[in-house]
């Protein structure tokens, strides 16, 4: 169960990426997605996690005011009533941003992941919700394909062949671009998501770790 329903949130960002018009191919599949450069990920197209983010809140927003940004997650003060604001504006419909240290925000086979835990992560918050034994869960949106082993598997079809990512991509046209993302994020169940969209489990009386820039 979760606020807004699944339902809702389902037909909002449907509505979103079939209102998404960019001028190039790549363009478009990467308002959506963050993209290894190969089908053996070993790089990424970008890491404009952020930027990305913000865009896609807005998109994912009914609040015309766009997307929520939360007070800084790693200082201790009234984290409690921090997190207690996110819930309460992501049940007005209004898509939240969360930055964090890519161990903590990212999925586990992400390529940004560093041993010395420098770096960051965003991805955008969507929804509250409860399993049934009573546990709460943020649901999130990680534009990641590399952030686990679910998104990559999901993906490599997509990616095989050709002379990596770029050279793939570029023969679809926007009808193609919609249905890949939607398979990334929608998924084929009207129950749930694809492999870009999970569940965070958040203390939500800890802070976050500081981010470490390098």
């Amino acid at each position: 169960m979760t606020t807004p329903a699944i339902a809702t949130l389902r037909a909002r960002i449907s509505q979103a990426m079939d209102e998404t018009a960019e001028a190039t191919v790549l363009e478009h599949l990467k308002v959506w997605l963050q993209m290894p450069t190969d089908s053996l990920v070993t790089s990424m197209l970008d890491r404009d996690c952020d930027e990305r983010a913000k865009k896609v809140g807005d998109r994912l927003s009914s609040d015309p005011r766009g997307h929520y940004n939360p007070a800084d997650l790693s200082a201790a003060a009234d984290i409690a009533v921090k997190w207690e604001g996110i819930g309460k504006i992501l049940h007005g419909d209004r898509a939240v941003i969360l930055k964090g240290p890519p161990g903590h925000v990212g999925g586990d086979k992400s390529v940004f992941l560093a041993k010395n835990g420098i770096g960051f992560h965003v991805i955008v918050l969507l929804a509250t919700g409860q399993e049934p034994g009573g546990s709460p869960f943020f649901l999130g949106l990680d534009p990641d394909v590399s952030a686990t082993r679910e998104s990559r598997m999901a993906w490599a079809p997509v990616a095989l062949g050709g002379k990596g990512t770029v050279a793939k991509v570029s023969v679809f046209n926007d009808a193609k671009c919609t249905e890949v993302i939607k398979k990334m994020i929608l998924g084929a169940s009207q129950d749930g998501f694809g492999p870009l969209v999970r569940k965070y489990y958040v203390d939500t009386t800890e802070a976050f770790p500081a981010v470490v820039h390098a």
